[in-house]
């Protein structure tokens, strides 16, 4: 199997202070590899740099094979647009648009028109146990509820990668099952490969594989799996 997403070799720094040394991770197409490790042990900061958010200092990022790590900001910006999803630890919804609005805008970023993007984002309140709160915002949401909507936002789009970064990091342990559970589904039904981010044993169980990050490096093989 040929990786969708890799990261080989890749060093990044904040100032003087090293948050990956040399850090290598293949992730396979449709595969969900969760990448656990303590806090401050460079995990985010992988993924960060394997969704283009950051440019390593050194080492290579490669995405279906070629290199992005090259690439400038508007290209890179492009790929996040147009092959990436996300679903970040509080959301991070839109306060002003309504939860229907959120779903959409990946799809409206992306040039679709207003109304077939609420309509394709509106197929996804049923599936998530929202139907009937497409026109709250996000201070009418529970967190869970606003969780949904932001793992709805990221597979809207039917992205080729969705990255993960501690989705469920404030949700209480039976909620966030609830997302994992609806996150990893919905995953596998588009093919899409997941790369998630954890410090919670259990969250990582949803994974096909587990990668384990400390002191800026990944202990554990880091190939596609088999």
């Amino acid at each position: 199997m040929s990786p969708m997403i890799e990261a080989r070799d890749v060093t990044y720094a904040f100032g003087e202070t090293p948050a990956l040394r040399g850090a290598s991770l293949a992730v396979g197409a449709g595969e969900v590899v969760a990448v656990m490790g303590p806090s401050g042990s460079g995990k985010s900061t992988l993924l960060h740099c394997l969704a283009g958010i950051l440019r390593p200092d050194s080492g290579e990022v490669r995405f279906d094979g070629a290199r992005i790590d090259t690439l400038g900001e508007a290209d890179r910006s492009a790929l996040r647009r147009d092959s990436f999803g996300f679903v970040f630890q509080f959301g991070q919804l839109v306060p002003e648009l309504t939860a229907a609005e959120n779903v959409a805008l990946p799809l409206l970023l992306r040039g679709v028109r207003r109304t077939p993007a609420l309509r394709a984002a509106r197929g996804w309140f049923e599936r998530l146990g929202l139907a009937g709160m497409e026109h709250r915002r996000s201070g009418e949401l529970s967190g869970g509820q606003a969780q949904r909507v932001a793992l709805a936002r990221g597979l809207v789009a039917e992205p080729r990668v969705l990255f993960a970064d501690e989705p469920t990091g404030a949700l209480d342990s039976l909620t966030g099952e609830e997302v994992m559970t609806l996150l990893v589904d919905a995953a596998r039904e588009k093919g899409t490969t997941v790369v998630l981010v954890t410090h919670e044993a259990r969250i990582a169980a949803y994974a096909d594989r587990e990668v384990m990050v400390r002191d800026g490096r990944v202990n554990a093989p880091a190939g596609v799996a088999s």
